[in-house]
């Protein structure tokens, strides 16, 4: 009776492995141990050359997405002085047509004065004529209230729409300068971005898991480093045993650094194009 060879079941990718938590799976892949380290050094040059390239940009590219930022902000500034002042011109209309309403009104109370024959219903008509003109008052009032905040609406408008033509400026500047960066290097960031992706297909992806989030992690952005001085880790600077400054030399065995956790390699471990 045949039997069937059982697969192991693959273990989920956890977001928070490092290198010291896939040491019992690292030879579990297409390529072996050697070929494996191999690939992550030139996935780590690749980079660190790209990183260079980036850090050419400097804070360019989030200074220009600042002012654009702020531009979008001092944009939705002018439409909001714009809308209330909208809002003040439809109540200055409001207010003369009550006025419009008021005079005619007023107008025919004093009409009617003229043929009252008693003193008390003279004495409610002059009330009503009275009131009217309060009613004008405030109406006028308002008039001349929603104009000067008007006058200072537009002001405000004027104040931003000069900070726009400055800060349009300073855009068109570092954009310039940006472009003008990123032109010089285009090419050269292609090929190296063309070569960690090669690189990258070749790793499978619970290492490349752990190897982007120690990237992420570190200041200096390196997950796969060389021995220093001989006998320091590249990236910490922690001290390495004989032993694993041994197998590191060997090129065939993953060495952990016992400080960082990063992957230690033989510098002849480099591949070329």
């Amino acid at each position: 009776m045949a039997t069937t060879k059982t697969k192991k079941a693959a273990t989920p990718i956890d977001v928070r492995e490092t290198f010291v938590s896939l040491q019992k799976d690292f030879a579990e892949s297409g390529i072996s141990v050697a070929e494996k380290l191999k690939v992550l050094y030139a996935l780590q040059q690749a980079d660190n050359e790209i990183d260079k390239i980036q850090n050419l940009r400097g804070a360019l590219p989030q200074e220009v997405a600042q002012i654009e930022d702020e531009l979008e902000g001092l944009k939705s500034k002018i439409a909001h002085h714009e809308e209330l002042i909208a809002g003040y011109e439809a109540g200055i209309e409001e207010n003369k047509n009550k006025m419009v309403e008021l005079d005619a009104e007023t107008a025919k109370y004093q009409e009617q004065l003229s043929n009252i024959s008693n003193s008390r219903e003279y004495d409610s008509i002059s009330k009503e004529i009275e009131n009217l003109g309060l009613l004008r008052e405030i109406a006028e009032k308002h008039i001349g209230e929603a104009r000067m905040a008007i006058g200072e609406r537009k002001d405000a408008i004027e104040a931003i729409r000069d900070r726009i033509a400055i800060r349009e400026q300073d855009l068109g500047a570092k954009k310039e300068e940006l472009e003008g960066i990123v032109a010089s290097t285009s090419d050269e960031e292609k090929a190296l971005q063309a070569k960690r992706d090669e690189c990258a297909a070749k790793i499978d992806e619970r290492t490349m898991s752990a190897y982007n989030r120690i990237r992420g992690s570190v200041r200096n952005h390196l997950a796969v480093v060389t021995v220093y001085n001989g006998d320091s880790c590249g990236g910490c600077f922690g001290a390495i045993t004989p032993q694993r400054l041994v197998d590191i030399a060997s090129g065939t065995k993953l060495v952990i650094c016992e400080h960082c956790g990063r992957i230690l390699v033989n510098p002849d471990a480099e591949v070329s194009e």
